[in-house]
């Protein structure tokens, strides 16, 4: 895959299709999922005098946030909740009131 695929590549995953699902419908309630997309790419090459070396790739991250809801002429946006990032913050805290509280025992001994 030349430098040219690659970019070709990349412009056609990052669109507007992959942020925003396709709007499906149930009861007369329509819902549009909606993603946070990053993508980085990168290449490089190598060129001497009897032969050439390159390479390139790219990456997507995709992650779901959440979702609009519509109800006749009312539009609401419902956020995913992503447990993993909630209980990492959980720790993170726990870890910070620990080592808060030790700093304060030893500077009172």
């Amino acid at each position: 895959m030349n430098l040219k695929e690659t970019i070709d590549a990349a412009r056609d995953s990052i669109t507007v299709g992959r942020v925003y699902g396709e709007p499906y419908e149930r009861n007369g309630v329509a819902v549009i999922p909606a993603a946070a997309i990053r993508g980085g790419g990168g290449g490089g090459g190598n060129e001497q005098a009897d032969r050439s070396d390159g390479g390139s790739g790219f990456g997507v991250l995709a992650r779901p946030v959440g979702a609009y809801v519509i109800r006749g002429d009312e539009v609401s946006w419902r956020p995913a909740v992503d447990i993993n990032r909630l209980i990492f913050g959980c720790q993170l805290l726990g870890l910070a009131a620990i080592y808060l509280t030790h700093r304060r025992l030893r500077r009172s001994a």
